[in-house]
């Protein structure tokens, strides 16, 4: 027998990979996971930890792509562009833009709100089933606003939208805010509260998915960069790496925000661009807030757990730039400072980037390529991977094995782009 073969082999040890092997290991298959790093350490390691099904409406709608634009002027602006010249990024940009109007916003938010809520169930049963420590809680999210201008928007634009959609939103005063959380400055407008939104550290997520992995018979090839791929007709036949070469009778892709460089190698073309995002996690201070929120004017995350408190969000079209961008970051405690008595915790712990991978219409990839007969993707989740993770997981899973599928899987089908 080939130790190099599994029936599965899965291209990416983040939480979208991992909740991918978890699925398709309790179904029967055997597994390994190639990771280029370790488990988790891109976008799942310092995101926010939100579960949020209230993240079903899109960023994609009339008018956001010229506040997109409009932030070429301001590297602090939540939503930035980075000015260079960059033919990908444009090309994705003017596909972008095309899905920026109400239909699109409306049908992608009808799937995002479906794999969002079907997610959020799965991910409580599967936390308390496998005995998960991840700090996972059920407080709910508060959205925090301070001008009325910004709360009347997303009422329009979002509790509305959450409405038809069947997920829950509380609609509170100013001073209802304030009483609920002593966290906050005085100058409250109001919130809008989901109810249904829960939060966990998403490292401890990772890290312990991995060992369920692997307790389960799974395999992760740690350090595992992929080189290139070997063809057999219309299959994918081995992937090289700098561990060896691995073959499976069926490939999955979960690379995140490296999906579409390595699609290249594969003759497809991803319509995705890295959504870069940042994060700062502190010691947990005095005065922490009691929900998970976002400050909406600032557009900052805010997560507290019983081990940490993190400040987080923004988002920065500029290619496949790494680094930590001072600016970047200096905004998300100023915009923390505006709102919270206590903005920062005892001890900076880290300060973190990572890129997301935003699809053109932002709804993810999940399901068989046209191209390649043997070859499934899940990716493209933008700022809602963790959230998404282990509906993703369960729909590929019943993919591969031929089921039926737990909720349609047309919405995020590949072929939409010809992949």
């Amino acid at each position: 027998m080939d130790a190099s073969r599994s029936d599965v082999l899965i291209l990416g040890g983040g939480v979208i990979g991992l909740a991918c092997a978890y699925f398709l290991l309790k179904s029967g298959a055997t597994v390994r996971v190639l990771e280029q790093g370790t488990p988790g350490c891109g976008s799942s390691h310092g995101n926010c930890g939100t579960i949020t099904p209230s993240h079903a409406p899109p960023l994609a709608m009339p008018g956001t792509l010229g506040v997109a634009l409009r932030s070429m002027l301001r590297s602090d602006a939540p939503l930035y562009l980075n000015p260079r010249f960059d033919g990908p990024r444009l090309r994705w940009l003017l596909g972008f833009a095309r899905h920026c109007n109400w239909r699109d916003f409306e049908r992608a938010a009808q799937a995002r709100s479906a794999i969002l809520q079907r997610s959020r169930r799965l991910l409580a049963e599967l936390v308390s089933s496998e005995r998960i420590d991840c700090e996972f809680g059920e407080e709910g999210e508060l959205y925090v606003y301070r001008t009325g201008r910004a709360y009347q928007a997303d009422q329009r634009h979002h509790a509305d939208v959450l409405d038809r959609l069947g997920i829950a939103v509380a609609r509170w005063r100013g001073e209802e805010v304030e009483a609920r959380e002593p966290a906050l400055k005085a100058g409250v407008t109001g919130g809008l509260f989901h109810p249904g939104d829960a939060r966990l550290r998403p490292d401890r997520y990772v890290a312990e998915l991995a060992q369920r992995v692997q307790a389960m018979g799974g395999v992760i090839e740690s350090g595992a960069r992929i080189d290139g791929f070997g063809m057999q007709g219309d299959r994918i036949d081995h992937v090289r790496t700098t561990r060896g070469v691995f073959r499976g009778e069926r490939i999955v892709m979960a690379l995140g925000a490296w999906s579409p460089l390595l699609a290249k190698q594969l003759d497809l073309r991803l319509p995705m661009q890295p959504g870069k995002g940042y994060s700062i996690t502190y010691s947990r201070p005095a005065l922490a807030p009691r929900h998970a929120m976002v400050l909406r004017e600032a557009a900052v995350c805010v997560t507290t757990w019983e081990t940490g408190f993190r400040l987080g969000s923004t988002m920065e079209f500029s290619g496949y730039s790494e680094g930590l961008n001072r600016t970047r970051l200096d905004a998300l405690r100023r915009g923390a400072a505006q709102s919270l008595h206590v903005a920062e915790g005892p001890d900076m712990q880290e300060e973190w980037w990572g890129w997301r991978p935003m699809s053109v219409d932002e709804v993810p990839l999940i399901g068989p390529s046209s191209r390649w007969s043997n070859l499934m993707l899940a990716t493209a989740h933008g700022m809602l991977g963790v959230s998404m993770s282990a509906a993703t997981g369960e729909l590929v899973a019943s993919m591969v094995n031929g089921g039926t599928p737990p909720l349609d899987p047309t919405p995020y089908a590949p072929s939409r782009f010809r992949v």
